[in-house]
């Protein structure tokens, strides 16, 4: 393992002279005859490299500070002494070409095609990546322009990454929920060349603003035909043909060209609290971070295999379907389009990844599922179901703490652990992982339960992913883990009880804001540190715990900080029929919720309906209400005695004060949703969106104020 990762003998195949930052490539006035290069293209005997920079491998390009908002400008490395802080650095391209040569028959990507998997070797990906950029060149992609990608997740979505990087320009990932005006800001803020897309749903996005984007040459759609033959618009197959005249050397040289200390790529922040901003990722900071992580879950090479779903345009998506497995050699499976409704499963029970990663609602929604199926098992199957699970959770329990698990563990794994793991196709998988937002502790309990821990990964777009991880052995119920190996993290101005912002150190720390000095200045200090913007503590042990969010602490109109997360997820276990929940109160004189309930999904859509979900109806079966829909439901006495219930056993048992008592709560009617606006693409609650959207509603809460109650 570690002479994979420190290798520095292999070199980069490439070995003529590289471009400069400025774009070496230069425009035709007219088409091919046979219409198949656009009018924006470039003769290959134009591209100029003999004149320019060409860096060894591992050298790194001149540069005086640790940040800058400048695309083409390089970084000062927050290099360690000895460790994995000291690894050696080296750009994406040298080190696929080394895994590419090494491991040429290995299996790296995978896609389900008619029916049959279809494969790519190592060999063949990394060719792929090659033919994709000579295609960009001869598209007109300039260096350090975008290449927007837009779509699920396939092979043509990493081999347009890489192929962008390996021509000199950078990856843009953009969500595929994002609006016309969205897709445009994010695209003239990289001032895209070039746009890929996976169907004409999104293609019409980018035609409804091609005109307001000067920087924009050529479309790409990777699947399907297209239904109009328009200019610069080509299939994928068309357009891995464009570049066939443009040589090997002419990539590798831009190849060379390119220093670990350079940008690599650009993550768009989800928006959450504004415009997207992007976050200028460096070739050593996913390669450094790959590695550590490779390295932490300490796999063999050419041994792992994952399972491709979650959007690529987040960054963790990226670091564990492209890069991780890349360090070790992996193969990548990718999911069915309608993974996240319904048929993840189904892929992993066919693959039987050996890690996963999920975001919270992703193990939520196993979660319900699983409940639902339970509902129906009785008698003595449901009573030995009950006896596993409470081993389950005693022993996780006990492992976290360093004793062995209880009596009745083999018992138990013989009458439910396996078979739970086998249904869900996680009998291989070692690590389940959770990210993007926190995962609430009923859920974390409920799979202890079953003998499926879930290790949260704590990170953010600006740390390249991970800060700190839990994994087996080696974990704490609430703490987000440790921090990752050659990392460091600072508490800033910790109060008596040791909360204070969290600031990560290590060479996982972007570079800097495309664009925006002030911002990248805002977050990073006169030491190299990040700001995360989360409240935090470590423990005597070395666990963090994130114990708010400065831009979500509620403060109250008597001055008290209130962190509405952990508040709101004690709401949710105690009443489970509350699809979302949100606190309310900021310079307010006390604590409101907004409650919505859990309904049926439209799986094309993702609209929420105005039915209830299986597990509400379950739960309205149990306390005695015959409520189908939600405007039975918020009219029945039932449930908002349930939901009462369920927010005076919060006020009773874990409120510190009276002003962190919850005094009222109303109903939404309409649950959040992407679609509607209340989450962001990775289902963060969007909450100056929430506020804005029902301020007529929390007015009326707190019209008399004075006289606070249910």
């Amino acid at each position: 393992m570690a002479t994979e990762l420190n290798d520095e003998s292999q070199t980069n195949e490439a070995t003529a002279a590289a471009t400069s930052p400025e774009s070496s490539v230069t425009k035709e006035s007219k088409s091919d005859a046979d219409n198949q290069v656009p009018s924006t293209a470039v003769n290959s005997s134009q591209v100029q490299i003999e004149t320019l920079k060409v860096y060894k491998p591992g050298e790194l390009a001149p540069a005086e500070s640790i940040y800058t908002h400048n695309a083409n400008a390089a970084v000062k490395l927050r290099m360690g002494t000895s460790g994995t802080a000291a690894y050696p650095p080296e750009t994406l391209p040298t080190l696929f070409a080394r895994i590419a040569k090494n491991y040429s028959n290995a299996k790296a990507l995978a896609d389900k095609r008619n029916g049959e998997w279809k494969f790519w070797t190592y060999e063949q990906y990394y060719r792929d990546c090659k033919i994709a950029a000579k295609s960009f060149l001869k598209l007109g992609l300039e260096r350090y322009h975008g290449v927007g990608i837009m779509g699920f997740n396939a092979p043509e979505w990493f081999i347009a990454s890489f192929g962008a990087m390996f021509a000199g320009g950078l990856g843009v990932g953009i969500y595929t929920t994002n609006s016309p005006e969205a897709c445009h800001y994010v695209a003239s803020n990289c001032e895209a060349n070039i746009i890929v897309v996976e169907n004409q749903a999104q293609l019409s996005k980018i035609l409804q603003i091609w005109d307001k984007m000067p920087h924009l040459k050529a479309v790409i759609q990777y699947k399907g035909e297209l239904q109009e033959r328009k200019e610069n618009i080509y299939t994928w197959a068309e357009f891995m043909e464009l570049g066939k005249d443009i040589s090997d050397d002419v990539v590798d040289a831009i190849i060379n060209s390119q220093a670990p200390n350079q940008c690599c790529t650009l993550i768009y922040t989800s928006g959450t609290t504004g415009n997207p901003k992007g976050v200028m990722i460096s070739h050593d900071n996913y390669v450094w971070t790959s590695k550590v992580s490779f390295k932490t879950v300490a796999l063999a090479m050419a041994s792992h295999s994952g399972v491709s779903y979650l959007p690529l345009s987040h960054v963790a998506a990226q670091l564990m379907d492209i890069y991780i497995p890349l360090v070790g050699a992996g193969c990548t499976y990718f999911a069915r389009p309608d993974a996240l409704k319904g048929t993840l499963v189904d892929t992993l029970k066919e693959v039987r990844p050996t890690a996963l990663l999920g975001v919270p609602r992703v193990w939520e929604k196993i979660m319900e599922r699983m409940r639902s199926v339970s509902q129906n098992v009785t008698g003595f199957k449901k009573r030995i179901a009950i006896w596993a699970k409470g081993i389950g959770y005693r022993g996780n329990i006990n492992i976290m703490n360093g004793s062995p698990p209880p009596w009745g563990w083999t018992a138990a794994n013989f009458l439910l652990f396996r078979k739970v793991r086998q249904t869900l196709g996680l009998d291989r998988c070692l690590h389940c992982f959770s990210g993007a937002a926190p995962l609430s502790q009923e859920t974390v309990e409920y799979f202890l339960g079953v003998n499926i821990p879930i290790y949260d990964l704590y990170g953010m777009s600006e740390s390249s992913a991970p800060h700190s991880l839990s994994m087996p052995g080696n974990f704490r119920l609430g703490s987000v883990g440790k921090v990752i190996e050659g990392a460091k993290t600072k508490i800033s101005d910790p109060d008596e009880n040791g909360n204070g912002e969290v600031c990560f150190y290590g060479r996982h720390v972007f570079m800097g804001y495309l664009n925006m000095e002030a911002k990248t200045k805002e977050v990073i200090d006169y030491e190299g540190y990040l700001h995360s913007g989360d409240i935090g503590m470590e423990d005597k042990d070395g666990f963090l715990y994130i114990t708010g969010r400065i831009k979500e602490l509620i403060i109250t109109a008597g001055g008290e900080n209130v962190a509405p997360v952990p508040i709101e997820d004690v709401v949710k276990k105690e009443a489970q029929v509350i699809g979302n929940c949100m606190l309310i109160g900021d310079q307010k004189k006390f604590l409101s919720l907004l409650v919505t309930l859990k309904v049926k999904i439209d799986e094309t859509t993702l609209e929420p309906s105005s039915e209830l979900s299986v597990e509400a109806l379950n739960v309205c079966k149990t306390i005695g209400s015959g409520s189908k829909t939600v405007a039975e439901a918020i009219a029945d006495e039932k449930i908002k005695s349930y939901i009462q219930t369920a927010i005076d056993t919060y006020n009773n048992k874990h409120a510190t004060s009276r002003a962190q008592r919850i005094q009222k709560y109303i109903f939404i009617e309409k649950d959040f949703s992407v679609p509607g606006g209340e989450l962001g693409p990775t289902l963060k609650l969007k909450r100056p969106v929430v506020l804005k959207m029902y301020a007529n509603e929390i007015e009326k809460i707190y019209e008399d104020a004075q006289t606070p109650g249910n």
